[in-house]
């Protein structure tokens, strides 16, 4: 294989990846700026290493694998043979579920009423996204339902140190705000929105990328395992969703069924992590009389203390003494392997 080029995994179906290649411009290849569709080198199966959605990659390929369309445009062929991916980059981070790569922002939805926010699962989420070096972005939906409620869950939020948004999809209300972070924020990043089932998550992503429901139709069709597609995450690029951001180098992540973590079964970290994934105990670590505190009830904690006088809400400690309970009793054997 004499050409290579650098591109993203925006999908992966049965084996099949979907490819956006950069656009070099010191040393140009016929692929450059295309979206393409090949296989891996069989080298990552014997290592154990499955190409994952959000992976940055290194393909390979010579001019037999390409064909010349009806303008004397070269393009890849129709089945990606003759194109191997040669090499993934380092990543990031990578997530077992949903399987994906490289996740910079995460969009934690929850509802202000109908359903009720469950707020030890909002701050479990939270976690595992700090200790994967995702930053957490708090959105508070169905605003209009409980606008008392969305003000109070906005005030813990943004007093634990998040940005967070309070939106209200039925009174249009919220929706430029978070539109505007993401133009700011994610122009160059990868994003996706979590959150159980009800909270208005797809709603709210419609609004802000109408042609998003469209777009998947349409991947779907092309995908000759279509029905399978709805498990599987698909990166958008913001230039594609927002056609005035063509210089954004940004996707939102499509990531079907993400509401939580199976955080029980998955090895994400261990509970001596736990306190630096509560960005609001951060003042507050190693101030404590006894270098080994848990931060659970002894006497001397300045965390504890910190939470009487109000200073780190009590639902976050609450939180924390529930994934504490639920990291402590995890056992090697149950654990699974992630990716590497």
């Amino acid at each position: 294989m004499n050409q290579q080029s650098r591109g993203k995994i925006i999908q992966g179906v049965g084996g099949l990846y979907t490819i956006r290649l950069e656009a070099e411009t010191d040393t140009p290849t016929p692929l450059d700026g295309k979206t393409i569709s090949c296989r891996a080198r069989g080298v990552f199966r014997h290592e154990g290493t499955t190409p994952l959605p959000g992976d940055n990659v290194v393909v390979g390929y010579d001019d037999s694998a390409l064909k010349i369309d009806e303008h004397g445009i070269p393009t890849a062929a129709d089945d990606g043979s003759g194109i191997r991916i040669e090499d993934i980059l380092p990543r990031r981070n990578a997530l077992i579920r949903p399987p994906m790569a490289n996740l910079e922002v995460l969009f934690v939805s929850m509802a202000a009423a109908k359903p009720a926010p469950l707020l030890p699962t909002v701050d479990k989420l939270i976690s595992i996204a700090e200790h994967n070096h995702i930053e957490p972005v708090i959105i508070i939906g169905k605003a209009d339902l409980d606008p008392t409620r969305a003000a109070e869950l906005q005030a813990l939020y943004a007093k634990a140190g998040f940005a967070s948004f309070v939106v209200s999809c039925e009174k249009n209300e919220g929706i430029d705000a978070v539109e505007q972070y993401i133009r700011q924020n994610v122009k160059d990043k990868i994003a996706a929105f979590a959150g159980t089932s009800g909270v208005g998550k797809s709603t709210l992503m419609n609004r802000l990328f109408p042609s998003l429901s469209r777009m998947t139709g349409e991947i779907s069709q092309k995908n000759a395992r279509g029905r399978h597609t709805t498990r599987e995450v698909t990166l958008f690029a913001l230039s594609d969703l927002w056609p005035d951001c063509q210089n954004a180098q940004g996707y939102i992540a499509d990531t079907p069924g993400f509401s939580l973590l199976d955080f029980t079964r998955f090895d994400f970290f261990e509970k001596d992590d736990l306190p630096a994934t509560m960005r609001d105990f951060a003042p507050y670590l190693g101030k404590c009389r006894w270098a080994d505190c848990t931060h659970l009830k002894e006497e001397g904690c300045a965390v504890l203390e910190a939470v009487r006088r109000g200073d780190i809400a009590s639902s976050r400690h609450e939180s924390f003494v529930s994934i504490y309970n639920d990291l402590k009793d995890k056992h090697p054997w149950t654990k699974v392997p992630s990716h590497h």
